[in-house]
């Protein structure tokens, strides 16, 4: 109960109760889902199922284990606002430590008893009479809820290059999301593919371990010097003994994110040359070849794809080991690879650092709302919803990092703990006027994005180049276009008023709660 008291402490939320015998599932137990199950079983919700594909909690963090696997967030403000920990050893956290995190803290919070594991939800649809989702896993498993919550995420699934002949390598082929721990690279000749966020923290651990490294760079990243630094254990027992100094230096951390933000998202001429020294001294600094340096100038305006941190990853391949070739692989043989201009390399492992399926119009899992309406379908010029939170025509649906709500600056938990509010606040106002069901109007949803959309004009991310970001059509469905802070304000009041909703039938939540109890 500990536990319990300190979220009380830290939010305001904790001490509404909500009186409901509503069951409620969320799908997939990252830090999203783990979160939004600790805000309901804190107001008093108890009946929640998390429905997680893998076999441990951890989502992108138990996935993504490769070598160099590490936050570009710093770590007192990548962690949960209500559970801080006071003993991270970095000022930028490594994957095994983050992943720590998590799993400690799923049990603190007692949700693995929640928790159905190795299990994946094919589809779901909603039926209006009843007011209830209903769901299909894929053993053939039939789920009901009242409400579902879509924790996903964006970056779960790994893609891998389509490059003639790669399924002919003979060699070792791995994904920095599907890492072989047991696969010892020593002294081994190792391909990267990829020069992406991944690649930079990857690379620099390959270097040092293989005989021969070659890393194939399609498109250079601009990268900023990463302020790391190892954390002494007297600071960390001062965080631990004072908690008032870890809050100071979250908020610390959160402001000046938020003050770097518009460096990284507006397009103004002001700000964009100032991010572009910062960077370009950086590369000076650690390139000293003109002819290496401009091999590893990006062609796009700064901020257009993202902005990448790294003090390793310039020295890393130029080392004598190294080889960078500015261009994509032309084909992949049994035994190597072959560059555009003709060469074959032998290597005897290749390693695709090419970042995920990214699932910019595409739902979780096939999702039918009101009338049958198909989610992919409503979805098929890009995803849409309101506040990235709820969808029009799909009533007790809620996603965490739904459309637009990536974050560019700060960390993605300052933006999914706020929605994970809002969404228990609209299920108390379900519990509190006995709802059967609650869906956002559509007038409201579309006012919403046509200014997210607008917004979007003026950024860095549609100032020319092509990214994950973006649709096939150029739509930015992906990142939030602004201030951390001022999306926070936006979700701080749940209103009803922008809600369509239909009222139990007399006596019908109390027959639904009876028998549930029975069965």
């Amino acid at each position: 109960m500990a536990a319990i008291s300190t979220l009380s402490r830290l939010n305001p939320l904790a001490r509404q109760r909500i009186d409901t015998d509503m069951d409620i599932v969320i799908v997939g137990a990252g830090f999203s889902g783990l979160g939004m199950a600790i805000q309901l079983k804190e107001a008093g919700i108890d009946d929640v199922t998390i429905i997680e594909r893998a076999a441990e909690v951890g989502g992108t963090w138990r996935d993504n284990h490769y070598p160099g696997a590490a936050c570009d967030v710093a770590s007192h403000l990548y962690s949960f606002s209500f559970e801080q920990n006071p003993n991270w050893s970095r000022a930028f956290g490594q994957q095994p430590e983050i992943f720590d995190y998590i799993k400690r803290t799923a049990a603190k919070y007692d949700l693995y008893r929640h928790i159905r594991f190795n299990t994946t939800i094919t589809r779901a649809w909603f039926d209006e009479t009843e007011g209830r989702w209903h769901a299909m896993t894929d053993t053939g498993e039939a789920l009901t809820a009242r409400v579902v919550i879509s924790a996903v995420g964006a970056l779960s699934d790994p893609a891998y290059p389509r490059i003639e002949g790669l399924e002919t390598f003979q060699g070792k082929l791995m994904h920095t999301a599907a890492w072989d721990d047991n696969y010892d690279l020593a002294g081994k000749r190792v391909a990267v593919i990829g020069s992406g966020a991944s690649a930079i923290q990857v690379v620099p651990e390959i270097q040092k371990a293989a005989a021969r490294m070659t890393v194939f760079q399609r498109t250079p990243s601009w990268i900023m010097p990463k302020p790391d630094r190892p954390i002494p254990d007297k600071e960390q027992a001062e965080y631990a003994e004072h908690p008032f100094q870890l809050h100071k230096r979250r908020f610390r951390i959160y402001w000046m994110s938020e003050l770097f933000a518009p460096f990284i998202i507006s397009d103004r001429p002001f700000f964009k040359k100032r991010a572009t020294r910062i960077a370009k001294s950086h590369m000076r600094k650690q390139v000293p070849d003109p002819t290496m340096r401009q091999t590893v100038t990006p062609g796009y305006a700064i901020g257009c794809k993202r902005i990448l941190i790294s003090n390793d990853w310039y020295p890393a391949i130029q080392a004598d080991n190294a080889e960078l070739i500015a261009d994509g692989p032309a084909r992949i043989t049994a035994n190597g690879i072959v560059t555009r201009d003709g060469r074959e390399i032998e290597v005897d492992a290749i390693v695709c650092a090419t970042g995920f399926k990214v699932p910019t119009k595409a739902a979780p899992f096939p999702v039918q709302g009101l009338g049958g309406r198909d989610l992919n379908t409503q979805w098929e010029d890009g995803a849409e919803a309101y506040k990235g939170v709820a969808v029009a025509g799909f009533p007790n649906l809620f996603f965490l990092m739904g459309p637009n709500t990536g974050p560019s600056h700060t960390s993605v938990l300052a933006f999914t703990e706020m929605q994970m509010e809002y969404i228990a606040k609209a299920i108390g106002h379900m519990a509190r006027h006995r709802l059967k069901w609650l869906a956002v109007k559509k007038t409201v949803q579309d006012r919403f994005n046509r200014g997210i959309q607008k917004r979007m004009k003026h950024t860095s991310w549609t100032s020319g180049c092509t990214s994950w970001y973006l649709t096939d059509s150029g739509k930015n469905t992906t990142l939030y276009p602004g201030f951390n802070w001022e999306y926070r304000m936006r979700l701080w009041l749940f209103r009803s008023g922008e809600y369509d909703a239909k009222p139990m039938g007399r006596g019908a939540g109390a027959k639904t709660a009876a028998s549930r109890r029975a069965a």
